[in-house]
């Protein structure tokens, strides 16, 4: 079996493909969550007692510290979209990286994997990519040979991108996007994992990556693909910025007023985000360069849509009764 591995929010999104991935090579794995009880079923990802979760908290260094002992890699793929308070951009993004960096060193943690994203910035247009830009340069302060994975946004069976959408268009017949024409390079969340895991293991070069799926697509465009492969028709509308950005502003200070109990579909600094385009940048070292194909939008959003179709999964066996004799 190989050695022992940390991954701070080794139960979210990204993280339980990570821990999935590693523990398939054998790697014993400290899932390193808030809260612990929550995350039991990364345990089944193993055999019993390779997989497992501990408390900690990005905020503590005595939490980080005990959660990194013994353990020859580290990944960190904390995030968060909330702005302010404990757990806001700085905490997180900016604070919990570098402490989660610092504490490895100490701990004689030999290679450290830190997610970001793409679009981070110290100059952005938003408070989100300056703060993952920070985070980068703290790690770095830290650890210089650290390998830097900045991902376009992601999707998959859990994502909460296509499945938020998607549910919208069950409910509605009109779905407003804002920054319609904002370009983005969707990717596969275990194809940003399987980089992830390389990175921890050694097998590849340190250093950034900018991780985007094969297509570029435009907000638009995305969701006209969803609303295909959920076989419904629905009004696509584009809010201008000149209207969303107030309309964040109120949400923001909703979501302030009611000390986060209520929280809007978008915040002002999303709208920021929104502004530019989130694709990899020309010349920049992604799956090419370590030989790997990422995974189509195609062979992927079928899989876990389905249940947003008219007819759920009986859709697909409608569809093959069609022209069946009915004799």
């Amino acid at each position: 079996m190989a050695g022992l591995v940390t991954i701070f929010g080794g139960s979210g999104f990204l993280g339980r493909y990570i821990a999935r991935r590693l523990a398939r090579e054998g790697w014993r794995i400290r899932v390193a969550v808030r809260r612990p009880d929550e995350a039991l079923f990364v345990r089944t990802y193993g055999s019993v007692g390779q997989v497992v979760p501990v408390a900690c908290n990005l905020r503590d260094d005595a939490s980080v510290r005990t959660a990194l002992r013994g353990a020859e890699a580290a990944v960190n793929c904390v995030g968060t979209f909330d702005r302010r308070g404990r757990n806001g951009f700085d905490a997180i993004h900016v604070e919990g990286a570098g402490r989660a960096a610092r504490l490895a060193l100490g701990e004689g943690v030999r290679r450290f994997v830190h997610v970001s994203a793409i679009g981070a910035d110290a100059a952005g247009p938003s408070l989100y990519a300056r703060s993952k830009a920070r985070g980068e340069e703290a790690v770095l302060a830290q650890m210089p040979d650290a390998t830097i994975l900045r991902p376009s946004i992601l999707f998959g069976t859990e994502d909460q991108f296509f499945n938020r959408f998607a549910r919208m268009a069950t409910r509605s017949p009109v779905l407003p996007v804002v920054g319609a024409r904002t370009r983005f390079q969707p990717v596969f969340v275990d194809d940003v994992a399987h980089v992830a895991a390389l990175a921890a293991a050694g097998t590849i070069p340190s250093g950034l990556y900018e991780l985007g799926g094969p297509e570029v697509l435009t907000f638009r465009e995305m969701m006209e693909r969803m609303l295909r492969h959920i076989r419904r028709r629905r009004l696509i509308v584009n809010l201008p910025f000149v209207v969303a950005r107030p309309m964040g502003s109120l949400f923001d200070a909703l979501a302030l007023a009611t000390g986060g109990l209520v929280k809007g579909p978008i915040t002002r600094d999303q709208v920021e985000s929104l502004r530019v385009d989130n694709v990899v940048p020309p010349g920049a070292r992604g799956f090419e360069a370590l030989g790997l194909v990422p995974t189509a939008l195609d062979a992927v959003l079928p899989d876990y849509l389905w249940r947003f179709r008219p007819r759920g999964q009986y859709e697909a066996l409608r569809d093959s009764a069609r022209g069946l004799d009915p004799r």
